[in-house]
């Protein structure tokens, strides 16, 4: 697959762009890697801020906040995943030291993201990822559609409280609602109709951690990972005890896996 880099008008390249879509709960100037991690559909980049206590000292993670939630509330949400991975893209090439070690973590459509994120990093200048991590979602061979994003307002609400990951609370609450729930639609639009490419391959290795107990992943949605990289030697997987949101109870876990022994091979 051959990717042009482009800058979309939704990023631009000021400091304080940046600073709208990089979140960094613990700076660290003088930190060697950059651990960039995506959010789950509806996410937010606070979904990531307990994991900066966890991280190594020479590691400075960065969290992405899509626009159209929280203190980007006012911005039209991303639809399209081709759209949203060259803002995403961009944005770690204007924001990211070019010094740095660079590694992706994406959960659920986060994941997804990652993927498409590190293919346009490695299409182009500016830094490539030294390894992707992908937590809760199918591999691209396995993807399946969906069609949540049509769903009456009524159900898509009961959806999202099954699936987890959103505070109940937002939801409940008529005026929060009217205010989330685009974002969040926005999203599972995004996701149900990405089409990956089948035929991409990744130069930097990839590994994939998941929950026993996730009624969308199975062994062999993780199974399909492994040709996304042409570093099939440097493949793993791990799963976890728990369901979709498996990894809020296991960070620490997972963070120890990325900088590990097994993460840095």
């Amino acid at each position: 697959m051959t990717i042009e880099p482009k800058t979309t008008a939704r990023t631009g390249d000021t400091a304080a762009t940046t600073a709208l879509w990089l979140r960094r709960p613990q700076r660290r100037p003088g930190a060697r890697t950059t651990l960039v991690c995506l959010p789950h559909a509806g996410g937010t980049a606070s979904f990531f801020v307990p994991w900066a206590a966890f991280v190594p000292l020479d590691v400075e993670l960065v969290a992405v906040q899509y626009p159209g939630r929280q203190d980007r509330l006012g911005e039209r949400p991303f639809t399209s995943m081709s759209e949203l991975a060259d803002a995403v893209a961009d944005v770690l090439r204007a924001g990211i030291p070019a010094d740095r070690e660079l590694v992706l973590f994406g959960h659920s459509m986060g994941g997804a993201l990652a993927l498409e994120t590190a293919l346009r990093l490695e299409a182009g200048p500016g830094p490539a990822p030294r390894r992707l991590y992908v937590s809760g979602h199918e591999g691209p061979r396995r993807k399946r559609r969906g069609s949540v994003h049509q769903l009456p307002e009524e159900e898509l609400v009961a959806k999202v409280k099954e699936l987890g990951g959103t505070d109940p609370r937002l939801l409940d609450d008529p005026d929060v609602r009217e205010m989330v729930l685009p974002a969040i639609r926005a999203d599972y639009r995004l996701i149900e109709t990405y089409r990956p490419d089948l035929e991409a391959r990744l130069r930097c290795p990839l590994a994939v951690f998941s929950g026993d107990q996730d009624p969308d992943v199975g062994p062999e949605d993780i199974e399909a990972w492994r040709e996304v990289s042409t570093r099939t030697d440097a493949f793993f997987s791990r799963v976890l005890p728990g369901d979709h949101f498996y990894l809020a109870q296991h960070a620490e876990r997972i963070v120890a896996e990325m900088f590990g022994p097994a993460g840095r091979a």
